[in-house]
């Protein structure tokens, strides 16, 4: 039988997952197969509303294999763009598998002061947009085919500064509103039932001198298949009965799900997937 991977039998059919780079070696003659190539998520922007990340690109073929060996390439998730006043989080990787290749998701926006770019980075699907008094940044692209736009950003001096969510597979990421970081672009679902490939929730921070106690911001929502959510800034005033985590969830590894924004701690993009299938 073929080998490599992790393999599993599921309603008749046989399925190699590939979360590291590896080799499929086919010894079966004219091999029809299925497969899914997810790249690696992008990293979250950090810094009070920061961006988050895009999901890792989504790709499936379908082939008939001859006997031999077939690599299959996993890209890493992207590193967080810590909590400084400038810069990204880092891309994704690219995934790939028989001539098939899906791009890393892109980076969110850190919040950048001065005149520099707020916008989401471009990728598979692209990072969620960050802000300054300047102005709101916009989301990145995603790449067509394989996955769609980061959100934008708003930022209100009244009621608070929150980014954009990462693209998704299946949609783009929401945009920062009035009280929310956007939430993250969701997925897509394989032929074996599972979401892959969803985006980050953009982060928040209620800005301390706008009023009263009871208004505050929240990190947005992770997209469905693997996406971190968006976390708010420790320095944030709340009300009591709020108790959301200070801190924001990374990508899922093996999901290629973007890292959620925002924060001291903005979240790293997760690992990629190929996941190849057949019935003997």
């Amino acid at each position: 039988s073929p080998s490599g991977g992790s393999i599993t039998t599921a309603g008749g059919y046989t399925y190699h997952t590939f979360t590291s780079s590896g080799t499929f070696t086919n010894t079966v003659a004219n091999l029809s197969v299925q497969y899914l190539v997810v790249a690696g998520g992008g990293g979250g922007g950090g810094n009070q509303g920061g961006g988050a990340g895009g999901a890792g690109g989504y790709r499936t073929g379908s082939a008939t294999l001859g006997t031999g060996n077939y690599s299959a390439s996993i890209g890493g998730g992207g590193g967080n763009g810590g909590n400084g006043n400038s810069g990204y989080g880092s891309d994704g990787g690219n995934s790939s598998f028989n001539s098939l290749t899906s791009t890393g998701g892109g980076g969110g926006a850190n919040m950048n002061t001065g005149a520099q770019t707020v916008n989401g980075r471009s990728g598979g699907s692209g990072g969620g947009a960050s802000h300054w008094l300047n102005g709101n940044g916009s989301g990145g692209a995603g790449t067509s085919g394989q996955g769609n736009y980061g959100g934008n950003a708003l930022d209100t001096e009244s009621l608070g500064h929150n980014g954009g969510g990462g693209g998704g597979a299946g949609a783009q990421g929401g945009h920062g509103s009035n009280a929310t970081g956007g939430n993250g672009g969701n997925g897509s679902t394989w032929l074996n039932g599972t979401t892959y490939a969803g985006g980050g929730g953009g982060g928040c921070y209620y800005n301390n001198n706008s009023g009263g106690s009871s208004n505050y911001s929240i990190g947005g929502g992770a997209g469905t298949g693997g996406g971190g959510r968006g976390s708010r800034n420790t320095q944030s005033k709340l009300s009591t009965n709020y108790s959301a985590p200070t801190t924001n969830q990374n990508g899922v590894d093996g999901y290629g799900g973007g890292g959620g924004g925002g924060g001291n701690n903005p979240g790293d993009g997760g690992d990629g997937v190929v996941i190849i299938r057949y019935q003997l």
